[in-house]
């Protein structure tokens, strides 16, 4: 994606949270094609990728990352992780239904959703409300706030001037001293 974000991320001004990939479960070609890209070039930039964990776009999302040696993370609905797609590299299960969604949008550092349905609508409103990006394509509806992309490769710019550009969340200290 970018040489500029993977000298970031290999430095101690490093984005530590992962990066929203959401949309439907029974996502088309289409969308999938995109998740797998984009999460892949997010990989490649070494940063994670979050999502629901389960099938379409969230599977496809999971592939793209893991495939290039990135990290996947699932907050499953279940309480169980029958139900993840086995690209993850982590599957969290919660137990708690579709309110996973607000765990998946709290955790991230911004939001990319890609097609759309109601959980992935959700996730969105959850993310803007908590004054984090959104970036969208192929959405079923825009919502105020959000930046919406007609291509992927238009996404991956604008998320990576976003990236570039964002300040860094505080991680733990320096050193840790013992006594």
């Amino acid at each position: 994606m970018s040489r500029r974000l993977l000298a970031r991320q290999q430095g101690p001004a490093r984005i530590r949270q992962p990066v929203a990939v959401i949309g439907p479960g029974d996502g088309d070609e289409q969308v999938c094609t995109a998740a797998r890209f984009i999460a892949r070039q997010l990989a490649l930039s070494g940063l994670a990728v979050i999502c629901g964990g389960r099938g379409g776009v969230m599977a496809a999302a999971s592939q793209g990352a893991v495939e290039v040696g990135g990290i996947a993370i699932g907050v499953l609905p279940e309480d169980d992780t029958r139900a993840a797609n086995p690209w993850l590299t982590v599957a969290i299960p919660t137990g708690m239904g579709e309110m996973r969604n607000a765990v998946i949008a709290r955790s991230a550092i911004c939001l990319v959703a890609i097609g759309g349905n109601m959980g992935t609508l959700s996730e969105m409103a959850m993310g803007l409300k908590w004054g984090k990006p959104v970036f969208t394509l192929h959405a079923d509806m825009a919502l105020p706030g959000a930046t919406d992309c007609t291509e992927p490769e238009q996404l991956l710019a604008v998320l990576l001037e976003w990236l570039l550009t964002s300040p860094t969340p505080p991680g733990p200290p320096a050193t840790v001293q013992s006594v």
